[in-house]
């Protein structure tokens, strides 16, 4: 997103001045991690002395990840919320972004609000838009952002050890939920009431970032992701690269009224297979109990003690109340599976 190469009396149009009416800040301060942003080949970066990157980059397309229609303010949001989910599954504090964005057209109306949204919550996380690039193309969003963590205070997934603790923030499911909504799916229109429809698309085109529990964990959870494909789909990937296995307490599992109103096979759709939570999924110590609990209530999010993990490589069960071995029923995402 480099202004470098304009001649000094080009018009105020095309990619240059797309990128000088919604992407470049002027008159704004950098903030002190940020030695040189936008206006040249690259930006220069300033971590604290001692402390590691922290590198993501996730990809939005549209017809694959998100609707047409959808809002562009909700659009900007996300496409950043999902490379801070990352840096919250690592515990580590985010320092910027770049912003790679294929475009039909230089539409300042959709472009404005998407902005808005973007720098809403970049803002939020003092995460300033550094560089990037623009071009013509189908609508394709690409973020990379860069975070810091101290050494050795990353949560990995190839940390759970057997004993551990299975946990999860928030709520999940209702992604899915919106999700099926979307599509006009008939038992998410059967099931799901008009007046509880709204605040469950707002759950999937706005997700939180878990960043203040991401690093309040860091030091006291041994594995971590973010829920972007499905929780059991996502804990599979901590059971291959820690080399262990996980029972999940059904019943555990937190869900909303709406989902608890759902059959068990739907139930198993949003709160198992559903993608786009952005909650983190994570393991601890049974001895960190409490100090998790106060981790949570300092961060101002819920948590959740939904299973543990076990000594069986790769095995993973869903029990009932009894402590009977249910089916897990249905798969979770996979963008060259479907």
């Amino acid at each position: 997103m480099s202004t470098a190469t304009r001649p000094a009396d080009a018009p105020d149009a095309g990619e240059f001045g797309l990128i000088a009416r919604h992407f470049q800040r002027l008159g704004l301060a950098n903030p002190s991690q940020v030695a040189l942003g936008i206006g040249d080949d690259c930006a220069l970066l300033a971590p604290t002395p001692g402390s590691q990157l922290a590198i993501s980059s996730d990809m939005l397309v549209q017809g694959r990840h998100f609707f047409p229609d959808v809002d562009p303010a909700a659009l900007g949001h996300k496409a950043l919320a999902v490379n801070l989910s990352d840096l919250a599954a690592m515990g580590a504090r985010p320092l910027g972004f770049t912003l790679a964005i294929a475009l039909p057209e230089a539409n300042d109306s959709w472009l404005k609000p998407f902005a808005t949204g973007l720098f809403a919550l970049a803002d939020a996380h003092a995460c300033p838009l550094v560089g990037g690039d623009t071009t013509r193309g189908p609508l394709n969003i690409c973020i990379t952002v860069f975070g810091e963590v101290l050494p050795g205070m990353a949560m990995r997934r190839g940390a759970a050890q057997a004993g551990d603790d299975l946990y999860v923030s928030g709520q999940v499911g209702e992604a899915r939920m919106a999700l099926e909504l979307r599509r006009e799916t008939p038992w998410a229109l059967e099931h799901i009431d008009t007046p509880s429809r709204p605040a469950l698309i707002e759950r999937m085109d706005r997700p939180t970032p878990r960043l203040a529990l991401g690093q309040a964990l860091s030091g006291l959870a041994h594995a971590a992701l973010d829920i972007s494909d499905g929780l059991v789909g996502d804990l599979r990937h901590i059971l291959r690269a820690s080399g262990v296995g996980a029972v999940i307490d059904w019943a555990s599992l937190p869900r909303t009224g709406a989902i608890a109103a759902l059959p068990e096979v739907h139930q198993q759709t949003c709160l198992l297979h559903g993608g786009d939570d952005y909650e983190l999924l994570f393991t601890a110590p049974a001895t960190a109990r409490d100090s998790l609990l106060s981790a949570a209530q300092a961060s101002q999010t819920s948590i959740h003690r939904i299973g543990c993990i076990t000594a069986e490589s790769g095995m993973l069960r869903l029990l009932d109340a009894a402590g009977q071995d249910r089916p897990i029923l249905g798969q979770s995402f996979d963008h060259f599976a479907t």
